[in-house]
């Protein structure tokens, strides 16, 4: 049996490359005050997790002086909405994008507690909709376009992404009158988008509402059967192997972005299975590139590599 040496870092460890921390609220809202019990928890092969968010921030990384390109996403990292795999899937992803010179914003975003929120369902979509409306308050900050504001999700950080990309027009947070909540393009990789029984990631369905779940509820969670004319532009990621989220997720996304003529795309790894972040160990070609040319291709009339 392989041994792992763990060790607790904070969140100003996790953030030492990262240029500001911003809390999200100063008072949060569908909270039950009590002691903040989060840690982060790191292995020996360098995977952090951090656990019992409910203190929700955005870490903010900016492109070098001179390279931002107007772009910016929120990144919603992983981990079955029990826990946010916030380095290979938050803070290395920011670091990759500023190289790109689109800003990034790591999202801790509250993890779904009976004992820290009323309603647990709506916690990260609160986060995630207040994430993109300080983002667009503070866009010339930041050098960032109002337009160009998008939305990153990794596993159930996906179903959370696409929740916020699909259920925009309903505002979870409080004073959001007249705010711009709809993310101006979303990227999904290996996300869970269905809460149906033949499809769901059971961890992260009971997690977040419950394992007594409605018909209604399935429904209003399964983000593909929400998908509209107005969903932004989407581009997913995948292995096919996925054994813990079935590729049939993001495949029923495309499908529905397809029927309304929402732009989308989708980029396939034969193998890799599942939680590999950026990169795919399986190949050499780096799905980062691809959703770079698609932004181009979207937004700035470029041609560029397809994925495939």
């Amino acid at each position: 049996m392989k041994s792992f040496t763990l060790a607790l870092f904070s969140s100003a460890a996790l953030s030492a490359h990262a240029q500001t921390e911003i809390p999200l609220y100063k008072t949060i809202p569908n909270s039950i005050p009590g002691v903040n019990e989060e840690k982060s928890v790191a292995d020996d092969k360098g995977i952090v997790r951090t656990y019992k968010v409910s203190k929700p921030v955005i870490t903010a990384y900016l492109p070098p002086k001179g390279k931002g390109n107007g772009k910016a996403v929120v990144i919603c990292p992983g981990g079955g909405y029990g826990l946010l795999a916030v380095k290979h899937e938050g803070h290395d992803v920011a670091k990759a994008l500023n190289e790109m010179g689109i800003a990034a914003f790591v999202l801790n975003y509250r993890l779904p507690d009976e004992h820290t929120m009323p309603n647990k369902s709506i916690g990260p979509v609160q986060d995630a909709q207040r994430a993109i409306q300080l983002v667009r308050e503070k866009a010339r900050s930041y050098g960032i376009k109002k337009d160009r504001v998008g939305i990153m999700g990794f596993s159930a950080g996906g179903h959370l992404a696409s929740t916020a990309g699909t259920h925009f027009k309903q505002a979870f947070i409080p004073g959001a009158k007249g705010s711009n909540l709809r993310p101006d393009f979303m990227v999904l990789v290996y996300p869970v988008i269905s809460f149906e029984d033949s499809l769901t990631h059971k961890q992260s369905r009971n997690n977040l509402v419950g394992p007594e779940i409605t018909a209604e509820e399935i429904k209003e969670f399964s983000n593909d059967q929400q998908v509209t004319s107005e969903t932004p532009p989407t581009f997913l990621v995948h292995a096919v192997d996925d054994k813990s989220v079935a590729v049939q997720n993001s495949r029923q996304f495309y499908a529905a972005c397809k029927e309304n003529r929402v732009p989308v795309e989708i980029f396939e790894y034969p193998n890799g299975g599942h939680g590999f972040g950026m990169n795919n160990p399986t190949s050499s070609v780096k799905w980062m590139d691809a959703m770079n040319a698609w932004l181009g291709r979207v937004f700035d009339g470029k041609p560029g590599i397809r994925g495939k």
